[in-house]
């Protein structure tokens, strides 16, 4: 939190930051903590000079992407705690996707204007790994509400802003939905304006967990018509879509499946064949699957445990999320293994490592589990080691995968600075396996 008797300095510092750096000397000591962290991630992935669309034609898609957005959800409480308190007074609110992509900047018009100008508007990667230093992309990067304050910004296109943004979190998984901004001048960063941003949050939050409790008005779980719930079916857009339907496999030994807004921990063969399926979305006979499920495939076997699955997805209101002939998901299934992935590959390490709970099914032995844990901790790893920050580097060697991971271990005393107390920890344990 920014004080009012803090700032003017805080500000005198950042100013020299940037002089510094400009002359190739960076001095960042004089930087708040969290600022200073960010700058270095920032450097790291050579974010900072301007936003950009997102990747994709996302400016051509922005409206159809948002409204079956999960955020969408939360927009009429972010409307009623944020967005009608701060009409007429030159403050903006924008609300964000788990990746820094911004879905709505709402205010009046002419501060719409301005910050249309400096490309602060729906469809713009506010990221940190392309805008670099933001409050909306620090508090995705850090999970934590955080402000920033004008010369705090890296790119110089953002100074004219003060910024305070909090995460938003599904509150079934914990995995972060979005980011929510209140973006202007010096009342941006009041004192009680994190505690506000950070209340209206907790309030979306409770009222995404009541929605998804009563959204038919019967109870934790959507009532079954014979098929499977409109919010289920693949490609269907809603402006009130309540959850995304996922698998957790990362770090676990049998899948945790949310569908409908309802959730169910699984068996492992289960776990096997929906992750499977959603690796295949356009479907695998009998036969693929068998051959990715058993050492020595079966197909009668398989069929037996089809029908226990049916079962399962018919507890869970989507009897008819199982289509046949070929075997493939009539609903949208998204893995964490993919989500890691997909932040992996667009530098986003630190929501990649917030995801990834360790090896995928580590007691599984069917070949097409194996060979996708394989993909994904070699993706992760590949990546970290090539150009993630000394914060991500040290969050990887947390994982029970990277304890025997000699090259990582040396790669952090090399990107650690000379006086991190995190180089005693990563000598002792290169000690330790030396020993071993």
């Amino acid at each position: 939190m920014i004080g009012n008797d803090t700032s003017t300095s805080a500000q005198g510092r950042a100013r020299h930051a940037h002089q510094v750096l400009d002359e190739g000397a960076p001095d960042l000591d004089g930087l708040r903590a969290v600022v200073r962290s960010s700058w270095l991630r920032s450097l790291d992935l050579r974010a900072g000079a301007a936003p950009a669309p997102a990747p994709g034609g996302f400016l051509d898609e922005v409206d159809r992407y948002r409204r079956a957005h999960p955020m969408a959800a939360v927009m009429p409480v972010i409307d009623r705690l944020l967005i009608r308190p701060s009409a007429s007074t030159g403050l903006l609110v924008a609300v964000g996707d788990e990746l820094g992509n911004l879905l709505w900047v709402e205010g009046d018009d002419d501060a719409v204007r301005r910050a249309e100008a400096r490309f602060f508007a729906p469809g713009m990667d506010w990221s940190e790994r392309v805008m670099g230093t933001s409050a909306p992309g620090t508090a995705l990067a850090t999970g934590a509400g955080v402000q920033i304050s004008g010369a705090e910004h890296l790119s110089e296109i953002a100074h004219i802003f003060s910024c305070t943004a909090v995460p938003l979190h599904d509150p079934d998984t914990g995995a972060v939905l979005g980011v929510v901004d209140i973006t202007g001048g010096a009342d941006a960063v009041a004192p009680h304006t994190l505690t506000l941003v950070q209340a209206a949050v907790a309030a979306a939050e409770a009222e995404l967990r009541i929605a998804r409790l009563t959204r038919d008005g019967s109870g934790s779980r959507p009532r079954s018509r014979g098929a499977a719930s409109p919010a289920l079916h693949r490609n269907t857009l809603h402006r009130n879509t309540l959850h995304r339907n996922t698998l957790q496999i990362t770090g676990r030994d049998r899948g945790l499946l949310s569908l409908g807004g309802a959730s169910r921990e699984l068996s492992l063969r289960h776990t096997e064949i929906l992750t499977l399926l959603a690796r295949h979305p356009e479907g695998l006979t009998a036969q693929e699957l068998a051959d990715r499920l058993y050492a020595d495939p079966d197909p009668t076997t398989l069929r037996a445990e089809l029908v226990r699955l049916r079962r399962v997805l018919a507890g869970l209101g989507a009897a008819e999320a199982l289509a046949s002939q070929p075997y493939r998901l009539t609903v949208d299934l998204t893995l964490d293994a993919d989500q890691v992935v997909r932040y992996v590959r667009r530098g986003a390490h630190r929501l990649a490592l917030n995801l990834y709970r360790g090896l995928l099914l580590p007691r599984s032995t069917a070949p097409g589990i194996a060979a996708l844990r394989a993909e994904v901790s070699a993706q992760l790893r590949e990546s970290i080691l090539a150009d993630a920050g000394p914060d991500a580097l040290m969050s990887y060697l947390d994982l029970r995968e990277a304890a025997d991971d000699v090259e990582a271990w040396r790669l952090a005393l090399a990107v650690l600075p000379p006086r991190s107390p995190r180089r005693a920890v990563v000598v002792a344990h290169l000690e330790r396996r030396e020993r071993d």
